[in-house]
């Protein structure tokens, strides 16, 4: 048998006893994990020090290495995240829904955990915090398979947690890691439809989709994050430039920053020279349409391959729009399904653009940085689902359960002759 077969094995074996605990032993864990992971705080930015030193020496730059570094407020961060999960309602054994049928049955749909999910990430130390409090938190056991950029860190928050679930009397398989970051080894581990029930990916388009082509377990997926901004004729524009600031600029190598912007043309004149003042300063470059360039001359020529571009840079796509209309339809055409923005004081429009969308999250004044599990109430974020399976946008601890159907009765028989 090989090394990840035994490794899934026990992982499966250890979950079943996740699942059996009771809400509050369960919150006590999460903290603990969370008090464990401080009180290591000095050993996981050592480690994450040296994958940092390694990043480097391989040429790794821009939105990759600011997902890999940790400090203080970071680790700091993920401990809270950890406690935050901790206190959500607890997803298992909830009753969604109950009917009593004409025969008697009392039909219930409960939620269960789903079994053992198979996490897949690059660059992203967080995940091993994140997944493991929302994966057993929902009754899971979790396998995560981190990138060998973050493998030092990854260990080092493993070895933290391990501590406080050992101290839990919870078997540590629960929360594996996987150290052999070879592709067959991963490719074995998304093909154990007998023992992993979900695989989530999360990183570079590229690793998504390798995971989607390989896996014959089912998979939870974003490929892109091409988020939009529309500035509405109706717009509030000091509110619109907030936005587009927020969102462009404060973490531009995450999949909820803004890629590009379109422009009512009622008003570009005005929000335009004024938008690219701010974004130029900070660094922004702007490629365009030719009626953006009409008031921005200093832009640059857009393409089709920006608009459908996830930039991950302080880069930035600009076309201006006759009307909500025509918004809508280069989101429709261009977008990836995960978070738009319109900037309007018409609520009319407001309307028409979260009808007309099919995206995650879809939003009205507000930053498109708000499209994340911890900003949404979810403690955490496992992943983005686009996939629209069971899951769809930022997926939290209920998303990793699944409903059951709980039938009781009191002697009733389906005979033949009514079937």
């Amino acid at each position: 048998m090989s090394a990840i077969r035994t490794q899934a094995l026990a992982c499966r074996d250890a979950a079943r006893a996740i699942a059996a605990l009771d809400t509050a032993t369960k919150r006590r864990l999460l903290h603990d994990m969370a008090g464990a992971l401080e009180a290591q705080i000095d050993t996981v930015l050592q480690a994450n020090a040296e994958d940092m030193r390694l990043a480097a020496e391989k040429g790794v730059q821009g939105a990759m290495l600011d997902r890999l570094k940790l400090d203080h407020s970071r680790v700091r961060a993920i401990a809270d995240a950890l406690r935050e999960v901790a206190e959500l309602p607890d997803p298992v054994g909830v009753v969604t829904r109950r009917e009593v049928r004409p025969n008697g049955l009392s039909i219930e749909r409960v939620r269960v955990p789903l079994g053992v999910i198979a996490m897949i990430y690059e660059a992203r130390p967080n995940v091993t915090a994140d997944a493991a409090a929302l994966c057993l938190f929902a009754g899971n056991g979790v396998i995560l398979r981190g990138g060998s950029e973050a493998l030092h860190s990854n260990l080092a928050i493993a070895a933290a947690l391990h501590v406080a679930m050992q101290a839990n009397d919870v078997p540590v398989a629960v929360l594996t890691l996987i150290d052999d970051l070879s592709r067959e080894a991963m490719v074995e581990l998304l093909q154990l439809t007998d023992i992993v029930d979900l695989a989530i990916p999360r990183g570079g388009e590229g690793l998504i989709r390798f995971v989607a082509e390989h896996a014959r377990v089912p998979v939870i997926k974003h490929y892109k994050g091409v988020c939009h901004l529309y500035v509405d004729r109706a717009a509030d524009q000091a509110l619109a430039l907030d936005l587009l600031i927020d969102g462009k600029t404060t973490r531009p190598g995450v999949c909820n920053a803004l890629e590009t912007l379109l422009v009512h043309v009622d008003v570009a004149a005005s929000f335009l020279p004024m938008a690219a003042a701010v974004l130029q300063k900070g660094g922004v470059e702007l490629r365009g349409c030719e009626r953006s360039r009409t008031w921005v001359p200093t832009m640059a020529t857009a393409t089709d391959d920006d608009y459908a571009a996830e930039f991950l840079d302080l880069i930035l796509a600009v076309r201006v729009v006759d009307d909500l209309a025509e918004a809508i339809a280069h989101i429709q055409r261009y977008g990836s399904d995960h978070t738009e923005v319109i900037a309007t004081a018409d609520e009319v429009a407001a309307d028409r653009f979260v009808h007309a969308l099919r995206s995650a999250v879809v939003m009205v004044n507000a930053s498109s940085r708000f499209s994340d599990g911890g900003q949404l109430g979810l403690g955490a974020e496992i992943g983005i689902s686009t996939t629209r399976l069971h899951a769809y946008g930022p997926m939290g601890a209920e998303s990793l359960t699944i409903e059951q159907f709980v039938v009781r009765g009191n002697g009733q028989v389906r005979h033949s002759s009514a079937a």
